[in-house]
């Protein structure tokens, strides 16, 4: 999802892309990931690929989690080092702060109190991956930077119930209970924690501004500032796609932190806002949701 909206910014800007499927380079594998960058010689890399998923996965797949992802930093950092890459751009996570840090969350909370146990494997990886871009900037003078994207969703989705994070699981499950004409959706949870969702277009636009001008070593929260509760979210899908049913909460199932809102303040001193309202996020995601079924061969009755 991330790389796609990056691809598709850069698509605006005088320059060449570079990409490599998952099927023709393993990012796990470090030999491989030197010989693809010593080939290719970028001038700017920005690390968006990462092995993520919602609750159920980090808890049933915590080896993965740690593991892959520590690999896919690693390999790509120590590379972009070797091989001379001008800029590298981390794309972190906002989960990296600790459960309980105040609100909204500044860049100074990190490592601060202890993380949200359901995605603490995602988390220490993406720490390790901010902690890495900072040693080799000081040991190197390497020009890596990070930056800490909230809640992400939008075209390119994972979409799958059991590996998923919350805004795609709710929209698939609240399409198929309309087009099922179930009276109801279940929902893990509360429905009460506070959530930031940033449009992933808005991020590839951030993405290519901090290109240009974050030079610091401090990470950087990339978000919009507000927030909802999941109820709220689930409502807001619900009139996206026209349900009118009801949502029944299962509080026996865990809500994650309890709110996660994102201060914003350094990267509006340097001049970026978010531009997609969550109204219009929603719809654009359902469009692409329902033409990506159309493309599965899926029948859709709209």
């Amino acid at each position: 999802m991330v790389g796609s909206a990056v691809v598709r910014r850069l698509g605006q800007e005088p320059c060449d892309i570079l990409t490599v499927t998952r099927a023709e380079l393993d990012l796990r594998r470090q030999s491989a990931v030197e010989e693809w960058l010593a080939a290719q010689r970028p001038d700017a890399i920005v690390l968006a690929a990462a092995t993520v998923g919602g609750i159920h996965a980090n808890a049933t797949r915590p080896a993965e989690f740690l593991y892959d992802n520590l690999a896919i930093e690693q390999n790509i950092v120590d590379a972009a080092y070797r091989n001379g890459v001008t800029k590298l751009l981390f794309l972190g996570s906002s989960c990296i702060y600790p459960r309980l840090a105040p609100q909204p969350i500044d860049e100074d909370s990190l490592l601060t109190g202890p993380l949200e146990p359901t995605n603490e494997w995602y988390a220490i990886a993406k720490i390790t991956g901010i902690k890495l871009c900072q040693a080799y900037r000081r040991q190197y003078g390497c020009r890596f930077v990070s930056a800490m994207p909230t809640n992400l969703y939008g075209p390119e989705d994972n979409f799958d119930l059991l590996s998923s994070h919350v805004l795609p699981a709710l929209l698939a499950k609240i399409h198929k209970a309309k087009i099922e004409g179930n009276p109801s959706v279940e929902i893990w949870g509360s429905g009460t924690p506070l959530r930031e969702f940033l449009h992933v277009d808005d991020l590839a636009d951030a993405a290519v501004f901090l290109l240009r001008r974050h030079e610091s070593d401090v990470p950087i929260n990339v978000g919009t500032g507000s927030e909802v509760t999941i109820r709220q979210l689930a409502e807001a899908i619900a009139a996206t796609i026209g349900f009118t049913g009801e949502f029944v909460f299962d509080s026996s199932k865990p809500d994650g932190t309890p709110r996660k809102l994102l201060n914003v303040e350094r990267l509006a001193a340097l001049g970026w806002r978010s531009r997609i309202s969550l109204e219009e996020g929603l719809r654009q995601t359902y469009r692409w949701y329902l033409d990506s079924l159309a493309t599965d061969g899926v029948r859709e009755r709209r």
